[in-house]
């Protein structure tokens, strides 16, 4: 029987929950990722809401994202155990753009960026994620930690701030003038907070710590509230307020998210945003980025899980379900969704089976939506700040980035400090492009240093003994690219003028670029103009095609290419002597 040919393109999706279906899923494990949909849930409800604040939005968005992206990335996308949502990661990312495009402009933002990651995942380019150099990632994640942990402090000691902007000097110095309103209540709120978020998981007790700490915090809060005339402490409720068709509240609306055209919500004015070419043209750098932020940050996250579970997700199909998601999501008011480690470990922890417990996960966040919206808005600020400063935390990776400073080289090391500083002060697109730039030059410099020609002596080999001065036999080694090619081909043009035919033993030469080409070019003139015949061994018939195309081609006598050293040593022999004349 003949075998059903694969189609050349096929479009990656539903990859995860395929690989689940095919793996024998069954009722035990649909009861598992039933019980870790449970625990997620719970986890995620706390997070979605402070997440969402700092991003400078309202805290129901938050809670969309984690109900539609989380339920349709999970279904569509690579990872049998990605659980995604809104993350710390995106927040120096998405607060600007908030402060400058307003809520409708973000939610653009998302969908063109979620339009990229699926262009980016039916190109296939999921595994160019490898590409990004450790100490890049581990620099800006850093550094987007310290910057969430700044922008906590004022809710955290209830500080009265003038103005709040995307610079980090800037807002160290307004927190530094607002010191003197610094509210003990609200302090002692965010400290108590703090320490229960800290010390429960120390318990080993099953209610996850963002849980219970934001509902002690709650309890509190309501307490001296209740015993004070006005506000004391400053709570979700009484920090937003929502509108739906005509109907008011505070805090959180208790309601399912609904269909909304992301442009008709409001801009930096609070009026609907006017899309034209130009807004589009202003969003597609941060689009950019988080579309690059959410392809780093959901690829790893699936690569750890793959360790946990022993599985293996599609890069491709994860790209094009963060994609499909971030595109439904701003619909229905979601904001930027990622994969998020920390809801992923304590899904496998808790024994997901599948991506059901993230559809699960999503569920859990509707019901307390409809059901516990009152109880939500009655979190104090405080409580949230002390929560985000776990995450920013956590985020840091401190141990890593010790360890990184004590023990990489140099250069990695430098690269670090250069990407925690940039996105401390300026921002993670700069942070990442100067990033990848330096370790781009740091690659270079030492294949430069692997990358070699040098003479080698004929009787050094057994392929070249009894071989006439008159032939030169240079070893090179290495990739011959841009950087180094033209000193190691420069090497070669040094040559006596006594030499009439050049051997270059290529043997041990990976890959050749167009600076290469170009200076072989050279070489080849150089030679040819000396009348020195060129002999090179030891290429791939890939490179060989490749410098034939580039009009390095053969010439009888002048240059041709061998299979190894003893056949460059008979052509060579056979140029260098002259034939024998027939005088009859």
């Amino acid at each position: 029987m003949a075998k059903r040919r694969r189609s050349k393109f096929s479009i990656p999706i539903f990859s995860g929950i395929r690989a689940a279906w095919q793996s024998g899923y069954g009722l035990a494990d649909l009861r598992q990722d039933i019980l870790a949909g449970l625990t997620i849930g719970t986890v995620a409800l706390p997070l979605s809401m402070a997440l969402a604040i700092a991003t400078g939005v309202p805290p129901q968005h938050g809670l969309y994202t984690a109900i539609v992206a989380g339920a349709i990335i999970a279904i569509t996308g690579g990872s049998r155990y990605n659980v995604s949502g809104p993350t710390a990661a995106f927040v120096v990312i998405l607060f600007p753009i908030v402060q400058q495009y307003g809520l409708g402009g973000l939610l653009i933002a998302t969908m063109m960026a979620g339009l990229i990651l699926v262009i980016l995942g039916l190109a296939r380019m999921g595994r160019l994620i490898q590409f990004v150099p450790y100490p890049v990632v581990l620099g800006f994640t850093a550094g987007i930690a310290v910057v969430i942990a700044s922008m906590q402090i004022p809710d955290f000691l209830g500080l009265t701030v003038d103005e709040n902007g995307d610079h980090f000097l800037a807002n160290m110095i307004h927190l530094v003038f607002a010191l003197p309103s610094l509210d003990y209540y609200e302090l002692g709120i965010g400290v108590a907070t703090l320490a229960l978020l800290i010390f429960w998981p120390r318990l080993n007790l099953p209610i996850p710590a963002p849980l219970i700490g934001l509902v002690a915090a709650a309890v509190l809060g309501y307490w001296l509230n209740s015993s004070v005339d006005g506000q004391l402490i400053d709570t979700i409720a009484s920090r937003f307020t929502w509108s739906v068709d005509g109907v008011t509240g505070y805090g959180i609306p208790p309601i399912p998210p609904s269909f909304t055209a992301p442009w008709t919500l409001p801009g930096p004015d609070g009026q609907p945003l006017v899309v034209n070419f130009s807004l589009i043209v202003d969003l597609a750098g941060p689009a950019f980025a988080i579309a690059i932020l959410g392809a780093i940050e959901s690829l790893l996250c699936a690569v750890i899980a793959d360790g946990l579970t022993k599985t293996k997700h599609d890069p491709n199909a994860e790209l094009v379900g963060q994609g499909l998601g971030n595109i439904v999501a701003p619909f229905f008011g979601g904001i930027t969704a990622t994969a998020a480690l920390a809801r992923t470990a304590t899904s496998i922890r808790s024994g997901a089976r599948s991506p059901i417990a993230a559809v699960i996960h999503s569920l859990v966040v509707l019901g307390a939506v409809l059901a516990l919206a009152g109880l939500l808005g009655m979190v104090p600020m405080a409580a949230l700040a002390a929560l985000l400063f776990i995450i920013a935390w956590n985020m840091s990776e401190a141990r890593h980035v010790v360890r990184v400073v004590r023990n990489a080289p140099g250069g990695d090391v430098a690269i670090l400090l250069v990407c925690f500083g940039l996105t401390v002060l300026f921002d993670m697109v700069v942070a990442v492009a100067v990033g990848i730039g330096l370790a781009g030059a740091l690659f270079i410099q030492r294949m430069a240093a692997i990358t070699n020609s040098q003479s080698r002596s004929n009787e050094s080999h057994p392929a070249t003994q009894g071989l006439p001065s008159s032939v030169m036999v240079y070893d090179v080694n290495g990739p011959l690219f841009f950087g180094v090619a033209e000193k190691a081909i420069t090497t070669i043009q040094g040559i006596d003028q006594q030499v009439q035919t050049v051997i270059l033993d290529m043997q041990d030469v990976p890959t050749i670029d167009a600076t290469a080409i170009v200076a072989l070019q050279s070489l080849v003139n150089k030679l040819q103009h000396d009348r020195v015949g060129l002999i090179m061994v030891g290429l791939p018939a890939r490179l060989m095609v490749k410098l034939s195309r580039a009009g390095i081609k053969k010439q009888t006598g002048r240059l041709t290419y061998c299979r190894n050293l003893s056949h460059a040593r008979d052509v060579a022999l056979r140029w260098i002597t002259p034939p024998v004349e027939n005088h009859e």
